[in-house]
Formats: structure tokens, C-alpha cells, sequence
């Protein structure tokens, strides 16, 4: 029976999964959302190019639990191999100081991802939820959790510093990064011509961060202690002085409780536009408000660019990638056009082709467009913690 790899990526109220048979060819994708209100199981990547979306009972499945059976039942019943799974794959945002790359998953490894849920807490619970109901719909099956910070791990200490007393520092408050499973794709994936040169990379999705590379190794990130920090997002509001979170608590009376929802699900894109913290929608519209907010994440990421160049000590090219990163090419160019001091240029037609190559032939800076792929990277990194072979 052929060894199939089932990678599951949990979120609040969806559980995203993919499956992946000999030789990782992808096979069946897809997610239950609306988990908690009005759950759905939608299904595309099957043989026959057709997609399933059908309602799930909340009552008979709730929660995380009753989505992994779903999504188990599912695959037993299509054939396409719940049985037959030999392995399972975990997303898990935050791996701290000791998880510094993918994990067989066990007691012990399971209480040290508890204990890094204060590091995490609107993330790393449901990565554990997940992981706990796999376990008990595939019992004995082996499973492995993949980090969004393990790339970022080789930093220099000065990288990873707050300026904070040492004592918070030595504690575990410091910068540790993420998107890391994106970006270890990415690095495996550069063209040859600069895999080995400086390189910032650009995930652009609804969380965005920018990570500069050298020689396919992670030198600095925009993220830091949280998935909040660094360039605005679709609802997250990206750095900010932390005196105006001071201000919104002793000021305007905000508990922590608010200003945290306020900051990850009311700012950003959503708050900037008041329309939508969705790219598509801000460039459909003709709202000046809408194109405030499309300009300053250029803005932002331009910005951070200028750094993360003076971090490299130079810069040999720009990828996009992620949602935003792969298909919106407004956005593409008005970064590149700000980054213009940089030596940075944009062929048009290869920019509204979404490229590979948006930059001019032979210039250098040059800049891309690479889609990323975290489910196949958790696929590879599965296959390889547990010794199979590549076919």
C-alpha cells in the first residue's frame, strides 16, 4: 500500500489539509471552515478536476475534533487514503527557542508546545487541537510538526535582541520570526542565478512579512515576538510605538483584551480603508480610502526593503510571493517603482504576466514573482525526518 502524507494547517475556525502519495504528487486539498458557526467541507484537487462544498453537522462534529474526523471520513470514503495515510503533518506557528526544525510528535514535545502558547495565543491552540484529534482519528500514525519560526533560527543574537532588561531577554522575549515554512520553500526553489546572492523575500498575503536571505539562510525578518510586528496586514496593524498602546489603555480605556482584537482583526488593510482587508477589493474600488491603504502597504514594504538591503550590505534580487506576492501586480509595481534608488525596475508586460522575471533582461537588481508552496515544504520536511525515499 502506497505511503500517503496528510499535512493539516489549523486556524480559529478552519482546518486547511492536503494530501500528498508517492513521490509527493499532490492529490485531494481543501479545508473545513466556518468552524464553531456554520461549518462547510470544501474539496478540490480530485482526479476528475470536479470540487465538493457540503455542509457539515455542527452538532454531530464540533469544534477541531469533529473537522479532522470529516476530514479522515472523507478521505476513507473517496479512497483517497485515510488507511492508507502513513504520516501527518502539522503547521505550527511558533516552535520558541528549542524547535529549531520539524518534530516527531510526542508527550513530551506536546507539553513544550503547551507551554508556548503565551508566545502565540491566537495560533498555537488550535495547532495543538488539531494535532490532539489526529491523534486519536488516526491512532498510531506518526505525526510531525513543522515551524513557522525554525527558519529564522541561525539569526545573528543582535537580530534577535529587544532592547528590554536581560533578564526579560534571557526569559524568551525576543525576535523570532515567521512564514518561516514559506520561506524555506522559496529558498529551495530560487533560480540558480541568485540562490546563493541577497535576496529579501516578500510574502504577501493576508499576514505579509519580508525576509532577507543570504545564500537561502534567513539573516533578518520583519516579524518579530508575534505574527503582529513588521508591515501592515489585512486586519493587523503591523509596528506601531508601543506608547500608543500605552495610550489606548491609560488614555482612552481600552483593556488589553480590546486593544489586542483591535490590533490583530480591526486594523491594517480593514482599518485604513474601513472597506475590506481584502487586496482584490481595494483595487476594484474606486475609494480614495481604498487607495490609502493600497499605497502605504507599498509604502511599508519599500521601506522595509531599504532595510533589510542595509542589513544584507546589498541586495541581488526582490521575490514576491503569497497571495497578494503572486497576483497583484499594482502592488508589485508601485514597490518597485518606490525602490527605483535600489536599482530596482519593472518590466510591465512581465509584471502584469506575473512573471517569473518582472525586471528588465540582465538588470540588476533583478525581481520575481515565485509562488510558495508551505503544504508541499511540510510534505518534504515529513518525508525527511522519517527516512522514506524521495520515490
Amino acid at each position: 500500500m502506497a505511503r500517503m502524507i496528510l499535512v493539516l494547517n489549523a486556524g480559529s475556525s478552519s482546518i486547511k489539509f492536503a494530501v500528498y502519495g508517492a513521490g509527493l504528487a499532490p492529490g485531494p486539498h481543501g479545508q473545513v471552515e466556518g468552524i464553531g458557526t456554520a461549518p462547510r467541507l470544501k474539496v478540490t484537487g480530485l482526479p476528475d478536476g470536479s470540487q465538493r462544498d457540503s455542509p457539515i453537522d455542527a452538532a454531530a462534529f464540533p469544534g477541531h475534533r469533529g473537522a479532522i474526523q470529516v476530514i479522515t471520513n472523507w478521505l476513507t470514503a473517496h479512497n483517497a487514503g485515510a488507511h492508507d495515510v502513513a504520516a501527518i503533518g502539522h503547521r505550527v506557528v511558533h516552535g520558541g527557542a528549542t524547535y529549531d526544525r520539524p518534530v516527531l510528535l510526542d508527550g513530551d514535545v506536546l507539553a513544550g508546545l503547551d507551554a508556548l502558547v503565551p508566545l502565540a495565543p491566537l495560533h498555537q491552540p488550535h495547532a495543538l487541537a488539531a494535532i490532539r484529534a489526529a491523534a486519536e482519528a488516526a491512532p498510531g500514525v506518526p505525526q510531525v510538526a513543522c515551524f513557522d519560526t525554525a527558519f529564522h533560527h541561525g539569526q545573528a543574537r543582535l537580530e534577535q535582541l529587544y532592547a528590554l532588561p536581560r533578564a526579560l531577554s534571557d526569559a524568551g522575549l525576543r525576535r523570532y520570526g515567521f512564514h518561516g515554512i514559506s520561506y524555506a520553500y522559496i529558498a529551495s526553489v530560487l533560480p540558480v542565478e541568485i540562490a546563493q546572492g541577497r535576496v529579501v523575500v516578500a510574502h504577501l498575503g493576508n499576514g505579509a512579512s519580508m525576509c532577507a536571505m543570504r545564500a537561502g539562510r534567513s539573516v533578518a525578518s520583519t516579524m518579530g515576538f508575534t505574527a503582529l510586528e513588521g508591515l501592515p496586514m489585512g486586519t493587523r496593524s503591523g509596528v506601531l510605538d508601543p506608547g500608543l498602546v500605552l495610550h489606548l489603555m491609560q488614555q482612552r480605556g481600552m483593556s488589553a483584551g480590546q486593544v489586542e482584537h483591535m490590533l490583530y482583526h480591526d486594523s491594517g488593510l480593514l482599518g485604513v480603508s474601513g472597506l475590506s482587508g481584502d487586496m482584490r477589493t481595494l483595487l476594484a474600488s474606486d475609494r480614495p480610502e481604498a487607495a490609502e491603504a493600497v499605497a502605504l502597504f507599498a509604502y511599508r514594504i519599500a521601506r522595509e526593503l531599504g532595510s533589510l538591503a542595509a542589513t544584507l550590505g546589498g541586495l541581488d534580487a526582490l521575490v514576491f510571493t503569497a497571495g497578494i506576492g503572486e497576483r497583484a501586480a499594482p502592488v508589485r509595481e508601485a514597490v518597485l517603482r518606490q525602490a527605483g534608488w535600489l536599482g530596482l525596475a519593472v518590466d510591465e508586460a512581465a509584471n502584469n504576466a506575473h512573471g517569473p522575471r518582472i525586471s528588465p533582461p540582465g538588470r540588476t537588481p533583478s525581481a520575481w514573482v515565485i509562488p510558495t508552496d508551505e503544504n508541499l515544504m511540510i510534505a518534504r520536511d515529513v518525508r525527511q525526518l522519517l527516512g522514506w525515499p524521495e520515490a
